[in-house]
């Protein structure tokens, strides 16, 4: 790694970014250990509407059972391994069937019917259900764990929500898991994970290649990384009426919104793959799907008070602001991620102060990869 230098911290070198062997040990020792965001709850509106998602190296199917409640399971059958849904998102009447051999399954993962299953009195059907993948919903979001034994989602997803906002109980004053889908954008970026992370966490590039949102939030012209401090939410600009692409008016504030948190912007980072943006009026949910060492697919979900959604209302103004700083972002990833194998990037680059909190989140890193199997 390169030297650090008075002010500069090392970062990580570039075989980080690069190498598929180092990416299949963050999908085995991060993805499928830890707690993933998979889904929004309320996109499976109803008893067998269902998504894939990819988590780590695994496809994982959530669906909702005949009672209403989320269910997730590995997306495989157990008679040869064929993939169960291959939609990315669909909906069955009452059962989940391979379209290979056509092996039954209900809505909580259980075997139901097989051919010539009768003339096999001795097959278990209860030990040859869908392998069961932990759940947890929180904020509107269904959380899952291929793990064993899951770690705490407590101490771990809650944990890095309550740090960045100084307290557990703030993030209910945005009452998200309450709030109505307006608008959702998914980009498919050529970049690693890691580079999309560490651009979200810092703001030494905002005055560069964010012009819109150093309007809003004049503070960040300035470079500062706004999730280094706890607690703190820029403010916004004197002239600027909400947090939109012109600066003009946005909509209501939501109702748990204190006075303190009126006009400011927060930003949180939920480790390995969830960016949670806070505004008066809405929310803004990031949830990352690296799939490759080289590619990350990101769908980013605008969340509105329902009234607001539900009254047609013109979003645009509203959405677009952070859509551009979306590509804004993930293009100049893209543009960082082929120096990655570069012979000048070898032993890695530098963090400059405004920057070093990044180094927290490297060795967070590391020491997942590189610790105890």
């Amino acid at each position: 790694m390169t030297t650090a230098v008075g002010s500069l911290l090392a970062t990580l070198p570039g075989d980080r970014y690069t190498d598929p062997g180092n990416f299949r040990r963050e999908q085995e020792r991060i993805f499928e250990t830890g707690w993933f965001c998979a889904v929004r709850s309320a996109d499976l509106d109803k008893p067998g509407a269902y998504r894939t998602v990819q988590v780590g190296r695994e496809s994982v199917l959530v669906t909702r059972n005949r009672r209403g409640d989320l269910r997730a399971f590995l997306n495989v059958c157990r008679h040869r391994g064929a993939r169960l849904c291959t939609q990315q998102a669909g909906e069955v009447r009452r059962s989940l069937q391979c379209p290979y051999h056509a092996w039954t399954y209900d809505l909580d993962g259980k075997l139901t019917a097989a051919p010539n299953l009768t003339r096999m009195p001795d097959v278990d059907r209860g030990s040859l259900g869908l392998h069961t993948v932990a759940l947890r919903e929180w904020l509107g979001y269904a959380w899952v764990c291929l793990a064993a034994e899951p770690p705490s989602f407590e101490e771990t997803v809650m944990a890095d929500v309550a740090d960045r906002l100084g307290g557990g109980d703030v993030i209910g004053h945005y009452a998200i898991e309450s709030l109505a889908l307006g608008r959702r954008h998914t980009y498919d970026v050529a970049a690693n994970w890691k580079l999309i992370v560490e651009n979200f966490m810092e703001c030494y590039h905002c005055a560069t290649i964010h012009p819109e949102l150093t309007e809003v939030l004049p503070e960040f012209a300035d470079g500062l990384a706004a999730q280094y401090f706890v607690g703190h939410g820029p403010e916004f600009a004197a002239e600027a009426q909400g947090f939109t692409v012109d600066g003009s008016a946005g909509f209501a504030r939501l109702p748990g919104v204190p006075d303190a948190h009126d006009r400011r912007y927060y930003a949180v980072t939920v480790r390995p793959q969830v960016f949670v943006n806070l505004v008066p009026d809405h929310v803004i949910w990031h949830r990352m799907f690296p799939l490759a060492e080289d590619r990350t697919v990101v769908e980013c979900d605008w969340l509105y008070a329902p009234e607001v959604v539900a009254a047609g209302t013109d979003l645009d103004r509203s959405v677009e602001l952070f859509h551009r700083v979306n590509v804004q972002d993930f293009d100049a990833c893209e543009r960082t991620q082929p120096a990655m194998s570069s012979r000048a990037y070898r032993d890695g680059g530098v963090l400059v102060p405004s920057e070093h909190h990044i180094g927290e989140f490297h060795d967070w890193v590391t020491g997942r990869v590189e610790g105890p199997g």
